[in-house]
């Protein structure tokens, strides 16, 4: 038995004939009887009779309409407790992000006005696991390149940035004199680079093919932090993102011409988690720090 049923089975025994039932619930009076029937094959003995032209309830039918009663007023209540929780401008939202994101967007998210209470992680990843951790978590910041494979259709897609990629150089080298770079700059020297499976790889394999060379990768650093560190002590240059890694006073950034050298920040979620008004709010607030984050570049400002 089911809700549905035991709602029928209430409403023919108040009103007296299917017919009158079926008006009731907006439904044909054939899925009424077939309603009652698939109801009567779970209880062994009968739940309806006739009574001249009426149709009315046998004693058993009767106990089970209360309880009907008492089943609706349940649901009733579980629904409204779900409307509460959905509705709650609070309640902990999970959010997870790769280093340089989190670095960069939790800050903002903390210090946002009317922020719900957060739950905040770091995953780093390679880029076709980050779909995967929104099983884990309420939002997910996952990056990819321009040129990779679009995020899959089982996730829903709040875009935040599309944030350059630069040549990160000792403040002495001789290439930091130049304005802009390109891969036949860039391609004799030694690189800090990632490891194989994230998302950069790929812009440095686009280096090494428009400069028909194969890099030097000399180190493999995820955390952008050491990166930079490693970069100011003179052991190699690495792709850096704009916007999202912290500045180091003895690096400076130079944009590469030649290849895209962009990613995509983007908040990925489970469709239905937006069903609560406290993840909906999470994801404006990363749209609102988003903006701020850009107008830090100076570009963006003229």
């Amino acid at each position: 038995m089911d809700e549905r049923q035991l709602r029928v089975l209430r409403e023919v025994g108040e009103l007296g004939s299917v017919t009158a039932a079926a008006e009731a619930l907006l439904v044909t009076p054939s899925a009424i009887s077939q309603q009652l029937r698939l109801l009567q094959r779970s209880i062994p003995v009968p739940l309806t009779e006739r009574d001249g032209r009426r149709v009315v309830l046998t004693a058993a039918g009767r106990a089970l309409a209360g309880a009907a009663a008492d089943v609706e007023r349940a649901l009733a209540r579980a629904r409204h407790t779900v409307d509460e929780f959905i509705e709650q401008p609070g309640g902990v939202v999970s959010v997870a992000a790769f280093h340089s994101a989190a670095a960069t967007f939790f800050p903002l998210l903390l210090r946002a006005d009317a922020a719900p209470q957060l739950s905040l992680h770091d995953e780093d990843v390679p880029q076709d696991e980050f779909p995967l951790l929104t099983r884990e978590y309420d939002v997910v910041l996952a990056h990819r390149l321009d040129h990779g494979a679009a995020w899959p259709r089982t996730v829903a897609v709040t875009a935040l940035l599309h944030e350059p990629l630069d040549v990160a150089l000792p403040v002495d080298h001789p290439l930091a004199a130049k304005r802009q770079l390109t891969p036949r700059d860039v391609a004799h020297e030694p690189w800090i680079t990632v490891h194989d499976g994230f998302p950069l790889m790929a812009t440095i394999e686009a280096i090494g093919a428009a400069a028909n060379q194969r890099l030097d990768l000399v180190h493999r650093i995820n955390e952008f932090t050491v990166v930079a560190e490693v970069v100011a002590a003179g052991a190699g240059i690495a792709l850096m993102p704009r916007w999202t890694a912290h500045r180091h006073p003895a690096v400076v950034l130079r944009p590469l011409r030649g290849v895209h050298a962009r990613r995509h920040i983007d908040a990925l979620h489970r469709p239905e988690r937006t069903a609560r008004k406290a993840v909906r709010t999470t994801l404006t607030n990363l749209q609102h720090a988003a903006t701020e984050i850009r107008k830090d570049d100076p570009q963006v400002r003229r």
